[in-house]
């Protein structure tokens, strides 16, 4: 009987477990570790900030929903891998050994890489729903003053740009729902090189579509932004020019600031020699499988996927729903083949597909591959986005309380975009 620990209890970790059950049966042993007890669907983060969502409605204890299915949890922090003898080092001191590791922690939030930024600076976040009912109480400050000027954007070193839109068209909804828009500015600060880059060069027309949302949405923005650092109540940044030169000092004052943070590996991933790039990502090779250490896979946020393009400030490579399904599914199937003595050969189709909501309505874009030049590159605008987004979330969390191992991105919402099961590969 082999061990498997998959690391991590999001939306690549709980799917990874439950696809793992479904395929290897009940002879092999599966065990979850996360330093949370509880499941967080993060793409809702940003009505839980206005207010949309309260955090009993995206949260759900993971224990009883694991141990139905005959899954391990331990809900502790991973101090350390010792990967060379399959070994991790829980806190408190107590130690788990593994056949099979599946890295699926998402990122650690690097505020520290900006003076200043964070929930504990001058910042929030909407990247876990602490964050994120953090910045809701804020926010009703904001709303109790009854004037002001937010901020929302991304820092260097960000590599999913999706939420800040979101978060920036969902705070101009709720403004205009509460009749107060004339009395509040947003400004869109990001390190992004334009509007709609997104970290993949653009989409379609993503530029043009979102410039022109923003100027219908009277939201200004600055981009090639490099951030460094934030004060109580003021934003500095350098802009950039497109060689990288500075091209203008700004110091953007304001009453509530959301600005995304940069990502990086977290600490026990990070400090394994050989195991990850220098900002802590995990290298795969194409079957989601370290070079080094060929009894580790890894999916999600987590792994190392070089930029799209190089960018005046830096930018990170998004690493989306569909994307992280399909990483884990290959994944599942690659550790089946090997404990039936066959070799892995099963790829994750890195093709870039998001739902992303805009508060009365909303957006979707399909880049694919994500790394131009693309086959497909489309960018739509709709009322049903917007519903389609909600629906989604109400789906994948109800999958995941029952325990389901049905890949939602092939069975529904390739089809809800009129586009068939996707072969491309990475």
């Amino acid at each position: 009987m082999a061990h498997i620990v998959v690391l991590g209890a999001g939306t690549g970790g709980m799917p990874a477990a439950y696809e793992l059950r479904a395929e290897l049966g009940r002879e092999h042993q599966i065990t979850v570790v996360n330093e949370r007890e509880y499941f967080q669907f993060v793409p809702s983060n940003p009505w839980i900030a206005v207010g949309w969502r309260e955090r009993s409605d995206i949260t759900f204890d993971i224990a009883p929903r694991l141990e139905r299915k005959g899954i391990n949890f331990v809900a502790k922090r991973c101090e350390k891998i010792d990967a060379e003898n399959k070994k991790l080092e829980l806190e408190g001191g107590e130690s788990l050994d593994y056949d099979y590791l599946v890295i699926a922690t998402g990122p650690r939030l690097a505020f520290e890489e900006v003076k200043g930024s964070g929930p504990e600076g001058n910042t929030h976040s909407i990247c876990t729903v602490d964050h994120a009912e953090g910045a809701y109480d804020d926010y009703l400050k904001l709303l109790e003053k009854g004037s002001g000027t937010i901020v929302i954007g991304a820092m260097p070193f960000a590599s999913c740009f999706g939420p800040a839109y979101e978060f920036a068209f969902i705070v101009d909804a709720d403004l205009r729902k509460r009749k107060m828009r004339d009395k509040i500015k947003i400004k869109f600060v990001t390190s992004e090189p334009y509007i709609g880059h997104l970290g993949l060069g653009g989409v379609g027309d993503s530029k043009g579509m979102l410039e022109s949302e923003m100027r219908n949405h009277h939201i200004e923005w600055i981009t090639n932004a490099k951030t460094t650092k934030v004060e109580d109540g003021k934003l500095y940044c350098e802009e950039l020019d497109e060689d990288g030169q500075k091209k203008k000092d700004h110091e953007v004052e304001f009453d509530f600031a959301m600005m995304l943070p940069s990502f990086k590996g977290v600490d026990a991933v990070a400090n394994v020699p050989e195991l990850c790039n220098p900002r802590g990502f995990v290298f795969v090779d194409e079957f989601q499988r370290n070079p080094t250490y060929p009894s580790i896979y890894s999916a999600g946020v987590c792994i190392a996927i070089p930029p799209v393009e190089a960018t005046p400030v830096a930018t990170g490579t998004p690493k989306t729903g569909y994307m992280i399904e399909s990483m884990v599914t290959a994944i599942v199937h690659n550790i089946s083949n090997e404990l039936k003595g066959a070799e892995p050969d099963q790829k994750g189709a890195w093709n870039a597909i998001c739902l992303a909501d805009m508060g009365d309505t909303g957006a979707a874009f399909v880049a694919l591959p994500q790394i131009p030049p693309r086959n497909v590159a489309w960018f739509k605008k709709g009322k049903w986005v917007h519903l389609a987004k909600i629906a989604f979330e109400k789906y994948f969390l109800r999958k995941m309380k029952k325990g389901s191992s049905e890949p939602i991105y092939e069975k529904y919402i390739l089809s809800l975009l009129g586009i068939n099961r996707l072969k491309d590969k990475h």
